[in-house]
């Protein structure tokens, strides 16, 4: 076939966290592996949307930038080898006797069980319905819809539209970087940590960066394509305000898509994927782990989807071999880190 590349015991839908850690117990547990991802690096959100940004919720490190842990968890998760297939969007999902076939536009690959760590699927940003916004909607002509690198944005004049954590995350983490911040939200009220919101209206009172509730945009503007300047309105007076900047980061959330995952014949709920305790979909053989999953009592968390990738592997590799053991026991106990530890004092 076009692509194999042999078939393997586990193949990972998604390169993010909770694929990667995904991909560590199948090489703990013993069973080939392979990574596919339609991003062009490893990481998931963690490089791709926001690696500026503090990861708080990670056991056993008080903070760590999101790139950071994407570089431990590449580190841990490609220990044992597995195969890693990047730029390539899983478009089919089928099964030809008792292997799945996982079709790419780099090809088919083949595999005995599928672990599905997508997060929430195609994340699309939701972009500001206005004048102006597809003019200069782009990094190189001033309206971004997340931040990538915070030097971008040294010096220059930013305006900040949003009310969640991202917004106001934003707006602590470019002060002493931007020239000018601003941050203006539909509503007086915020949907972000209160310590954090706190903080921003401190340095708001401070003189150091504004907030202007409740306000919206009407239209954006600029030059030689790239934006100067953004006419805003007071939602309660109707007044309008006309802002000078050379920055606009719109932070309004992501529509999620499951996109191709949505014709696999899974069972779904909205843009999840119904799971068992299991991890098992109610297809043979796949699993599924992460944001992407659904049951009762889901978390949305870093730390839960870790839990969820050892279980969905665990089981899978049980499915693979009904002799071998669910729990693997504790990894200090590994013959396989045992050995890494004698070649280690050997050499």
């Amino acid at each position: 076939m076009s692509g194999e590349s042999g078939i393997k015991d586990v193949t990972i839908i998604g390169g993010g966290p909770v694929g990667l850690f995904a991909a560590f117990y199948a090489g703990l547990r013993g069973v080939s592996c392979r990574i596919i991802d339609a991003l062009p690096q490893l990481g998931g959100q963690l490089m791709a949307l926001y690696p500026e940004k503090y990861v708080y919720d990670v056991g056993g490190l008080p903070k760590i930038l999101a790139k950071d842990l994407a570089i431990n968890m590449i580190e841990q998760g490609t220990q044992f080898g597995p195969e890693v297939v990047l730029d390539a969007e899983v478009v089919d999902l089928t099964r030809e006797g008792d292997v799945w076939v996982l079709g790419t536009r780099r090809g088919e690959f083949l595999s005995r069980t599928v672990i599905i760590t997508a997060g929430k699927g195609a994340l699309n940003p939701r972009v500001l319905e206005c004048p102006g916004w597809d003019e200069f909607y782009g990094d190189a002509r001033g309206v971004h819809t997340h931040v990538r690198q915070p030097e971008d944005f040294r010096d220059r004049r930013v305006l900040i539209v949003g009310g969640g954590d991202s917004a106001v995350d934003w707006a602590l983490g470019l002060h002493g970087i931007a020239r000018e911040i601003t941050l203006i939200h539909r509503r007086a009220q915020f949907r972000a940590h209160r310590a954090t919101v706190d903080e921003m209206r401190r340095l708001a009172a401070e003189g150091k960066i504004a907030i202007r509730t409740p306000f919206e945009v009407e239209s954006i503007g600029g030059n030689g394509g790239c934006v100067e300047r953004v006419v805003i309105f007071d939602n309660d007076s109707g007044e309008r305000t006309t802002l000078e900047v050379e920055a606009i980061i719109a932070l309004l959330g992501f529509k999620p898509d499951l996109g191709p995952i949505g014709n696999w014949g899974l069972e779904l709920e909205r843009n999840t994927i119904r799971v068992s305790p299991l991890m098992e979909t109610n297809l043979p053989g796949v699993y599924a782990a992460g944001d992407v999953v659904k049951y009762p009592g889901k978390l949305e968390l870093i730390a839960t989807g870790y839990g969820e990738a050892a279980i969905a592997v665990n089981n899978a590799v049980h499915f693979l071999n009904p002799k071998a053991r669910v729990n693997p026991g504790h990894s200090t106990n590994l013959k396989i880190f045992a050995q890494e530890e004698e070649d280690v004092a050997v050499g």
